[in-house]
């Protein structure tokens, strides 16, 4: 089977030569202007799915596509109360869209495949956007899978949910290929592959013992470009576009709710001098899901452009 390969896949694209990450992250989060769908931008008659929608980025992202006239929402969360609060503010503001809140918990494999079998209930499915992911500032296991929670969450457990929802995007899709964004982070061009010799690749990082929560959190995020870069190979563009997407450093997300004393405060000032509006933030999801077409099939989209 033939399948489309986009001239800037990142197989094609030559590796970054910035020599140090804070020049990356000083030109994304302060020279860097928001670039905005086109006013003529619609999705009127789509249906899409966020995850952890009910505050943040989530949120933000899935009020701004209701903005453009967009249909059927359905907000994944794992907390149903959470979700209707979050889903009455949006009705209120969108009262003709149908908004839905679905029960979805990434620490639980069960719960993702009830959630997949519950779309293909959906007369169709446009967009998906899997924005749920956790940065633990202390260690945690999730006692069902034994993997530490924020790479259940942001790696493991988000490559299965994409897995899945690959083939009922594809059937779902009426008006052209579905749309995968799973959001990632710049804190993935900081790390490399651990040299521990453990195997499997994924002891490594449920051991307390060597447990760096910064590392965790950029290496879950690292793992999944490995995940797209394969993907390519198997997912056609005509079919489903897969893309990763950085936010950027954002105000109004709950990603440091556990930071306490200076650590705390470090954030707090970080945000204050760097960090963008949750606004801003958000529109990168719009960029890639929207506006972006099969060029973006298997990028790393930053700063609103296809980077290496």
């Amino acid at each position: 089977m033939f399948y489309y390969r986009p001239l800037s896949t990142p197989k094609d694209l030559p590796p970054s030569t910035e020599p140090f990450y804070p020049n990356i992250y000083l030109r994304s989060q302060l020279c860097t202007k928001p670039q905005w769908p086109p006013s003529s931008t619609s999705v009127e008659d789509k249906v899409a799915i966020v995850t952890g929608s009910n505050t943040g980025l989530g949120l933000e992202s899935s009020r701004q596509l209701l903005s453009y006239n967009l249909s059927h929402l359905i907000m994944a969360v794992r907390s149903i109360a959470k979700g209707e609060a979050a889903a009455a503010e949006l009705r209120r503001e969108y009262p003709l869209a149908t908004i839905e809140v679905w029960q979805l918990d990434m620490t639980s494999y069960e719960s993702i495949q009830k959630f997949v079998q519950r779309t293909e209930t959906l007369p169709r499915l446009d967009i998906v956007i899997l924005n749920a992911a956790l940065g633990n500032l202390t260690f945690n296991i999730v006692k069902s899978t034994g993997h530490e929670e924020a790479m259940q969450v942001n790696y493991l457990s988000t490559v299965f949910l994409s897995i899945l929802l690959l083939p009922v995007l594809k059937r779902k899709s009426p008006t052209g290929p579905g749309r995968l964004t799973i959001v990632s982070s710049g804190l993935a061009l900081t790390v490399g592959i651990p040299t521990k010799t453990s195997s499997p690749l994924m002891t490594t990082f449920d051991n307390p013992k060597t447990y760096k929560w910064d590392t965790q959190y950029s290496m879950s995020k690292l793992l999944g470009h490995m995940f797209l870069y394969k993907l390519v190979d198997f997912v056609s563009a005509d079919d489903v576009i897969v893309n990763l997407v950085d936010p950027g450093f954002t105000k109004g997300t709950e990603l440091q709710r556990q930071a306490s004393g200076l650590l705390s405060v470090v954030f707090s000032l970080a945000k204050l001098a760097t960090a963008r509006t949750v606004r801003d933030g958000a529109c990168t999801y719009l960029d890639a899901t929207v506006v972006k077409g099969k060029e973006s099939h298997g990028c790393f989209l930053m700063e609103w452009k296809i980077q290496p």
